[in-house]
């Protein structure tokens, strides 16, 4: 059986375990939040979600578990066939990834201090994110699935990049990101109302209590520069 290593406020975990689940792929969580080289021979820069497979290796780094797991286990596929699709659902991805997702999280610091970013984080963080919205308004088709007519890694990926997006992001910047792009607001909802979304929402709040007992002793040991 699958271990699924990290915990469930990570939204890069939540897109492997809604894959997992999607799949119907039999599989334990294993909560952890980084550690020593016991971590580290599982996740070797000790970022979170890693698995580990039935036969007892270690695989890290969401985009790439993922991959594996469709190779792994081809029932309800979730890449298209045509190697074009395949590139443009990548495509989306990875765009979602650096000019959504990491503009803010860079802000996750402040927000977890409980203070507004400074202006020339804000700027950076705003300029990256129109860059990023542009894109996305050009890549989305939403007919009615992100990348098209079918349900792909795309819809999961970017679901779980705006979640972040929408918790740190959008309040601090002040800014509606995700209301810029056309259809995205409406396909958001229908994913957060999917069966597995809510299982796997299910699990993010049940893990509340130990993931902000961890950041706060995380950010007791490690202050925001400036504070």
């Amino acid at each position: 059986m699958i271990t699924l290593h990290g915990f469930s406020a990570s939204n890069y975990y939540n897109i492997v375990k809604y894959v997992l689940l999607y799949k119907e792929i039999p599989f334990e969580e294993h909560e952890i939040y980084g550690g020593g080289d016991e971590w580290l021979a599982i996740s070797p820069v000790g970022k979170v979600p890693a698995i580990t497979t039935a036969d007892g290796q270690h695989l890290s780094e969401s985009a790439v578990i993922c991959e594996y797991l469709e190779e792994t286990y081809p029932g309800k596929p979730l890449y298209p066939s045509e190697p074009l699709e395949r590139a443009r659902v990548r495509q989306l991805m990875k765009v979602a990834e650096l000019y959504l997702e990491l503009p803010s999280r860079a802000l996750i610091p402040y927000a977890f201090s409980g203070r507004l970013a400074p202006e020339p984080a804000v700027a950076n963080a705003r300029h990256q994110t129109a860059r990023g919205l542009e894109a996305m308004r050009r890549l989305c088709r939403f007919a009615p699935h992100i990348a098209g007519n079918t349900f792909t890694i795309a819809d999961i990926y970017v679901h779980y990049v705006n979640a972040v997006v929408l918790a740190i992001g959008c309040p601090q910047m002040d800014w509606d990101i995700i209301g810029e792009v056309p259809g995205m607001k409406e396909w958001g909802l229908a994913m957060r109302d999917s069966d597995i979304a809510r299982r796997v929402e299910a699990g993010r709040k049940a893990n509340e209590p130990a993931f902000f007992e961890y950041i706060s002793k995380y950010m007791t040991d490690n202050p925001t520069p400036g504070k």
